[in-house]
């Protein structure tokens, strides 16, 4: 039987039309209903951009400044420096090799150092020679030698290069002194363009020893500062060397290097490659072996694996005070390294996490000088570094003991002194004998016609002393002027190396400025402060016969100074082993504390002042 339609049917089909009818108006309303709220949103979007800002109304508040540091007027010392050197005998004259070809070398020498060579208790000079070039057609030249001069106790030289055996010639650049034999006698390394020299000190004269004790050297290596230290507490004296650049004079000659007007000029330290140090660990025999890469001081590029330093300064500090002595280098153009001691040969490079590889925007400076010390008499250690031209001297200070420091070269005032100076040789010292120690800086351009191109800039410039002040002023470093010191100081030289040692053994430091290609100059400190002193000469018997190293603190009216047996420092040169402390108006001395290298500590209590006393390491 066929289906019927139901009678629902048509009621059921309009239900869903108004259902669906339904939906489509109320979608359709839904629609209107966000298009109208766009629109208003734009209206009001409209109004709210073409309204005119109603004013704010202003409330002044109160800014609390900080408050300003008082100036405390400081009565600056007369601390007079007198030229001695043609009265004093010492008539070297630097020989660069420099005939206008420009080679890098010829701006870059002139290392100085002093040593008691005849152990006669004064101290002897070395003047480091380069030499004229040597071509096919021009032979080197015999007087091109380094020169000797002997201390007749007050202060006056005589040439004994002859009668010590030292003619010796070679393109040299610095000098490093120290008993490597412990034989009581000073031996001498000279650093050079091409192979290094070491000479032996017999007691009579200087024996070339350099091959039996393989400390040469590359012959293509360009070495500068460097320095003994007993890096191992073994008892005898290791050897650091640091390398500048890997040159040649083929490349610095093919290198279109250009001042003004076409003239060919000084090739800048970025266009030549890196190298790496050397470090000569001592047997105790006589004999060296050349260790920088198994001791982990070999620091290559990370993106190239080339040799990134380019070293020219280098001392020496257990900077972390772990009883370890870590390496300090300077480098030019490249981050400065910090190497600790790990006490087991090798070293860790710590510049970086250190703080003292860069400036404080994070750009490598061009250093050059070096050295370490306690200027605060405090636990504070500082580095300071003579950088070049428009780049300030650094002065990287730590006051705690995990090697951490902060350049506060403008706080101390030293930075803003020393921005247009291109500085070589820095050393601190105490130049008056106040107690506190002062920081002199040998300075001097690359280039004879620099003027010409920057206005600011010689070639030959003014030496600056700078005198702590200490707590007394805002400015911890003021520099000292003519009016002072009187005119010989200041007087501009192309200057390099810097020393210091009490040459005529009145109790103050004298200093040594050399230059290059031309005379140093020997000044005379006429101190008449009437301030006390006390010099220290050590003699080790456990740690090394130099006692290179030792830490000496000496207490006088409360106030504890520190220094350390240190004669690597500043730039190619050495400092005398003596050490002396200025004591002010203490005329006593309370107490003196020694820490020798081989770990042993000495007390000494009531030591006269105003002379020198020579302490030697007890047993134990």
């Amino acid at each position: 039987m066929a289906n019927k339609p139901s009678d629902e049917t048509p009621t059921m089909t309009a239900d869903v039309e108004h259902e669906q009818n339904d939906q489509i108006i109320g979608q359709a309303f839904r629609w209107s209903v966000a298009a109208f709220a766009i629109c208003a949103v734009i209206v009001l979007a409209v109004v709210i951009l073409n309204r005119k800002p109603q004013p704010v109304p202003t409330v002044e508040q109160e800014v609390g400044l900080p408050a300003l540091r008082e100036s405390v007027p400081v009565e600056l010392p007369t601390i007079r420096f007198t030229d001695v050197t043609q009265s004093g005998g010492t008539l070297f004259v630097h020989e660069n090799g420099a005939v206008g070809n420009k080679l890098l070398p010829e701006t870059m020498g002139g290392g100085c150092a002093f040593l008691d060579v005849d152990n006669d208790g004064d101290q002897d000079l070395i003047l480091v020679n380069s030499q004229h070039w040597a071509t096919a057609d021009n032979p080197p030249v015999a007087t091109d030698r380094l020169v000797l001069y002997l201390n007749d106790g007050q202060g006056i030289f005589r040439d004994a290069t002859d009668e010590w055996g030292l003619n010796v010639t070679v393109y040299g650049m610095g000098a490093a002194v120290g008993d490597y034999d412990n034989d009581g006698n000073v031996d001498l390394f000279v650093s050079a363009l091409g192979r290094n020299v070491l000479l032996k000190n017999d007691g009579r004269k200087f024996v070339d020893v350099t091959e039996e004790s393989q400390t040469g050297g590359a012959d293509d290596a360009w070495s500068t500062s460097c320095g003994w230290f007993d890096f191992d507490n073994d008892g005898d004296l290791d050897l650091f060397v640091c390398n500048y650049l890997a040159w040649s004079r083929e490349f610095d000659l093919s290198q279109d290097f250009r001042l003004i007007d076409g003239e060919r000029a000084y090739g800048r330290p970025q266009a030549f490659p890196g190298t790496y140090s050397y470090l000569y660990q001592n047997d105790g025999e006589g004999h060296f072996r050349e260790i920088s890469e198994s001791a982990g001081l070999r620091i290559s590029q990370p993106a190239t694996g080339e040799a990134l330093g380019k070293s020219l300064g280098v001392t020496f500090r257990d900077v972390n005070r772990d009883g370890r002595i870590d390496i300090i280098v300077a480098n030019d153009t490249v981050p400065n390294f910090l190497f600790l001691n790990q006490g087991d040969g090798t070293f860790v490079e710590s510049g970086v996490v250190s703080g003292i590889a860069f400036d404080s925007h994070g750009n490598a400076r061009g250093g050059m000088g070096i050295d370490v010390a306690h200027p605060r008499n405090d636990e504070g250690m500082a580095i300071a570094i003579g950088n070049f031209a428009n780049e300030m001297t650094a002065l990287y200070v730590s006051d705690r003991p995990d090697a951490q420091f902060i350049d506060e070269a403008i706080a101390s005032g030293l930075g803003p002194q020393t921005r247009l100076s291109l500085t070589f040789g820095v050393a601190f010292f105490d130049a008056d004998n106040d107690g506190r120690l002062d920081l002199l800086a040998a300075n001097g351009h690359l280039e004879e016609d620099i003027e010409r191109v920057q206005k600011s800039q010689t070639y030959a410039q003014s030496p600056q002393l700078f005198w702590n002040c200490g707590s007394a002023s805002p400015t911890e470093f003021v520099p000292l002027t003519d009016k002072q010191c009187g005119p010989d100081l200041f007087q501009p030289m192309v200057g390099r190396g810097l020393a210091y040692a009490d040459i005529d053994l009145d109790g103050d430091l004298d200093v040594l400025i050399t230059a290059v290609g031309h005379s140093p100059r020997l000044l005379r400190n006429d101190l008449a402060r009437g301030h006390h002193w006390l010099q220290l000469k050590l003699i080790g018997r456990r740690s090394n016969r130099d006692a290179i190293g030792a830490e000496i603190e000496v207490t006088a009216a409360g106030i504890t100074s520190a220094r350390q047996v240190m004669p690597t420092r500043s730039y190619l040169s050495q400092v005398e082993l003596p050490v002396t402390f200025g004591l002010g108006l203490a005329d006593k001395v309370e107490r003196v504390v020694i820490r020798w290298p081989s770990g042993i500590t000495q007390q000494l209590d009531d030591l006269t002042v105003d002379t020198r006393h020579v302490v030697t390491e007890p047993d134990e």
